[in-house]
């Protein structure tokens, strides 16, 4: 465990995360300076008043007089301030950094574009199933260092490329890079390689590294190795296998699940439960645990969430494809008896949309596009798309247009902040206006 006493600490950044380390050093008797680019961030109002905050700026002095700096996942390293106090000497790191300097027990780690949430939620309930003190936590539920408190068998990460740019001591028991697709452009200027090599960190000190047979970028850097297990449709150690109309999961030859069983539908979430598996059999869970757990899960809300039906027509709620590759991951495969009404929008973090335009061709599509990069999305198929300035006029301009048999899908390939609060509150519109002009 590391020593922090007589160092100078600021926290960057407030909210859920900046305030589970404000505690984190409170509790180890250090007062750290805190601030935010925000004039009234979350949280601020629970701070001590003798706590010291800048609000609505970086303060450069602070930084430089630092010894060290906890950043946001939010905060771009590149930021001028941050820059200066790195070329300055002062150690930067993130919370999930300070986590796994204390962690005790064994971590999964997930990172990738996409189904990070669902594998993380699914190894997490295979634990809980064979009866474990789990933590489930980091870029999903509860920060990472609020799972210290807890006494924890096994903690299971969620991690975000940004977390792991800053995070140098992470020691896993098995580790994934479910998948590489174009994310966050904006902050990775030199694109999808820069963007790679943060997500690569995961693998850093695994003792399992579970990839992508169909994703040659989840690879190491340096290739498979003995650590290596593989997950594929067709190809791997865990792949799919198709007979006679049915689907199964097969581990090294062996079928070990029909997916009929599962609640969860969709090839994409088929590759997932076969991700969190090998992970599972990687930290020795019980197999029949983590088969019970498949078979029980619903998945999580807003990740192709069948919402709403009426009339023969279903609401289909992918409010955190916030990004081209998920949106992708929610067309292929995707059969509907009658039109695809399919909602895309928000800002699209200078993604290239062009790889949407093979799922979008065939008579029986149409698109309504919203946002900021509305006018941009409009342009993957002109003749069959409706530009609106928001989620709720192309709502309203498709429930004049539905028939029985036909779908309506929120996938946005777009994060949603141009509009809304986060995705979920994106998602959460989108349900309640389902309910209200679906009938």
């Amino acid at each position: 465990m590391a020593d922090y006493q007589g160092k100078k600490v600021v926290i960057i950044g407030l909210g859920l995360t900046g305030l589970a380390c404000v505690d984190f050093f409170m509790a180890r008797d250090i007062m750290p300076r805190v601030m935010d680019t925000r004039v009234s961030p979350p949280g601020l109002d629970t701070l001590p008043g003798s706590l010291e905050c800048h609000l609505g700026s970086l303060h450069q002095g602070w930084l430089l007089a630092a010894d060290l700096i906890v950043v946001s996942p939010g905060v771009a390293l590149a930021t001028p301030a941050l820059s200066a106090a790195a070329d300055a000497g002062v150690e930067i790191v993130g919370d999930v950094e300070l986590f796994c300097r204390e962690a005790q027990a064994p971590i999964v780690a997930i990172t990738g574009s996409n189904g990070k949430s669902t594998v993380t939620t699914l190894v997490g309930q295979m634990a809980k199933a064979a009866g474990w003190a789990v933590g489930i936590g980091g870029n999903i539920g509860l920060p990472a260092l609020s799972l210290l408190r807890q006494e924890c068998q096994l903690y299971v990460l969620e991690l975000s490329s940004f977390q792991l740019e800053t995070t140098h001591s992470l020691r896993t028991a098995a580790a994934t890079m479910l998948n590489v697709t174009e994310d966050h452009m904006d902050r990775y200027p030199f694109g999808l390689q820069q963007y790679r090599v943060a997500k690569l960190r995961v693998y850093e000190n695994a003792g399992v590294c579970v990839v992508n047979t169909d994703d040659t970028l989840t690879l190491p850097v340096r290739g498979t190795d003995a650590r290596c297990v593989s997950f594929g449709v067709d190809v791997g150690d865990y792949h799919l296998n198709c007979q006679q109309g049915e689907t199964w999961l097969r581990v090294r030859g062996e079928k070990v699940l029909n997916t009929r069983e599962m609640k969860l539908t969709g090839c994409h979430n088929y590759t997932n439960a076969l991700a969190a598996l090998a992970l599972a059999d990687a930290v020795n869970i019980p197999r029949a645990s983590s088969l019970k757990a498949l078979t029980t899960f619903t998945g999580l809300p807003h990740r192709f969430q069948w919402v709403w039906e009426c009339n023969g027509v279903r609401w289909i709620n992918d409010s955190k494809a916030t990004n081209v590759g998920s949106t992708e991951a929610a067309l292929k495969g995707l059969q509907v008896e009658g039109m695809l009404h399919l909602l895309l929008g928000g800002d699209g973090k200078s993604a290239d949309f062009s790889p949407l335009v093979r799922y979008l061709q065939g008579d029986n599509v149409r698109l309504y596009c919203f946002g900021r990069d509305g006018a941009q999305l409009v342009q993957l198929r002109p003749a069959v798309a409706t530009l609106t300035e928001t989620l709720e006029q192309a709502m309203r301009d498709i429930a004049c247009r539905v028939q029985p048999g036909d779908m309506v899908l929120l996938s946005p390939a777009c994060a949603s902040l141009d509009q809304f609060r986060n995705f979920e509150v994106r998602g959460d519109s989108f349900v309640r206006l389902a309910q209200e002009l679906g009938g």
